[in-house]
């Protein structure tokens, strides 16, 4: 008997052991799973319209949070300073004129992002991510061009820019739009007459999808339509802040950011997600009192200028990426989908792309941009610029201006006056980041070499100003 109970401590024990040796298997299991990511983009917000970058009228303490916890990019630019052209590029890697998109699509447009093209949701998708998109898509309204075809499992929101709609303030003389849907994956679940409870029902679906999905890596896309004219609140936070209806629109989506933290930080999911806030462009000035602040860069929306396409730039990783750091070095948007290639191990779509990993530099390895250069392009192919370290040049076009113009005000727009750019003009940023003095004649060498890059670019991606076609140029979809 008392044999039998000896072996029968010893076996008992060899299970204690095993199951010792079990449990940390089971804990590197869940080290190792990848990343969440979570992608926030605003529309038309201006580079000086979040706190950490100098609005002392608007309240964004979730933002400015993000800041600390995070890194700070005071150089980051759209893709392009127009809507549906700066998603493209985000969601693609792709300079958007290579794959087709241009300007921003109009409701039902006969073309779309090109189905062959491979997304961000459809890069993480094939690693095991469950994608969702909530806010405005922008790329495409036919139905095999929408979301839930282009690598997302749920998506809710508008197709296009909420000013698309009968109560567009030129409807008539100028547009002719028909009712603005509201869209639960394929199916559309109502026609927006007031847009006020947009914002908060958009966070309301993101935190929902982050509850039903935490035991799994997510992909959560948010680009919110606002604050792109017409702009809605929701009563809590009108008349909140010290910059009227926009700022109160500004400090809407700052709790919005602010649930959504919230949300990870209640799934234990804080230090495996990746989140990332920006905008799509720069704002749109000639709506005066509604529309954004690009202080101190030029211009806004629809230029090459700085402020059309710098934008204000937030991430955090508190895994991976150090806290509370600034980094000045140029990077775009192109960049992103790369970056978050590198950072959760997945494929880089086979098609070529135009974006480098920043991975690096978000977590501190450099302080240095991923890319040698940036070419700015607008319209129909025009290439308007280039950054190329310091220096950012322009070659001569036209561009619109609301200088020596009549802003609007309270939701209707003022005139743009067109303005035609007849030479050549270099800047310093680093010296002159309001581009205020032209440098050219001082620095030939330099306009030489941007010009030689330039001329590569061409080459490859086409420029109608100089009449060059491109040789890499993709289509997009062609529906109607």
């Amino acid at each position: 008997m008392k044999e039998l109970n000896f072996k029968g401590f010893v076996f008992l024990m060899l299970i204690t052991m095993c199951s010792c040796q079990e449990r940390p298997q089971k804990s590197t299991s869940k080290e190792v799973q990848p990343p969440n990511v979570v992608l926030i983009f605003t529309d038309d917000q201006g580079y000086n319209d979040v706190g950490v970058f100098g609005a002392d009228d608007i309240a964004t303490p979730n933002l400015d949070q993000m800041a600390k916890e995070g890194l700070k990019l005071t150089s980051f630019y759209a893709a392009q300073a127009v809507c549906s052209a700066s998603r493209a590029g985000i969601l693609t890697g792709c300079y958007p004129n290579r794959i087709g998109i241009h300007n921003a699509l109009m409701p039902n447009s006969e073309i779309g992002l090109n189905p062959e093209e491979t997304t961000l949701a459809e890069m993480l998708k094939s690693q095991g991510y469950t994608t969702g998109i909530f806010g405005k898509w922008h790329l495409g309204d036919a139905p095999e061009l929408m979301p839930n075809n282009h690598g997302f499992d749920e998506y809710f929101g508008i197709p296009y820019s909420n000013d698309m709609w009968p109560l567009h303030p030129q409807q008539g003389p100028v547009f002719n739009f028909g009712p603005l849907p509201l869209y639960e994956n394929e199916k559309i679940l109502d026609t927006l007459t007031d847009q006020s409870d947009l914002t908060k029902s958009i966070t309301e679906r993101s935190v929902d999808f982050i509850n039903k999905n935490k035991e799994k890596p997510f992909f959560l896309y948010v680009p919110h339509p606002q604050p792109h004219v017409p702009l809605f609140v929701s009563d809590k936070f009108k008349g909140k802040s010290g910059r009227g209806l926009y700022g109160d629109v500004i400090m809407e989506l700052d709790w919005s950011v602010g649930e959504i933290l919230k949300a990870l930080e209640e799934n234990a999911l804080t230090e495996n997600t990746i989140v990332i806030f920006t905008s799509d462009n720069g704002p749109w000035l000639s709506y005066g009192n509604h529309a954004g602040s690009a202080y101190p860069l030029r211009e806004g929306k629809g230029t090459a200028w700085e402020g059309g396409q710098r934008e204000p730039f937030l991430v955090k990783y508190p895994k991976k990426i150090p806290s509370n750091r600034v980094v000045d070095a140029p990077v775009m948007s192109i960049d992103i989908l790369p970056t978050i290639a590198e950072a959760t191990n997945s494929q880089l779509p086979q098609k070529k792309i135009d974006g480098k990993s920043a991975w690096g530099l978000f977590t501190g390895e450099t302080d240095n941009s991923p890319q040698k250069a940036y070419f700015y392009y607008y319209r129909v192919n025009e290439l308007f610029g280039v950054r190329y370290g310091k220096w950012k040049l322009y070659f001569p076009h036209t561009y619109r201006t609301m200088e020596g113009q009549e802003l609007g005000k309270d939701g209707l727009p003022g005139d743009y006056k067109m303005v035609k750019l007849k030479d050549i003009e270099l800047y310093d940023l680093e010296a002159d980041v309001s581009e205020t003095t032209n440098i050219a004649d001082l620095h030939p060498d330099i306009i030489s070499e941007i010009t030689a890059m330039a001329d590569a670019m061409r080459a490859e991606l086409g420029d109608s100003l100089t009449g060059m076609e491109g040789s890499e140029r993709r289509e997009p979809a062609r529906v109607r």
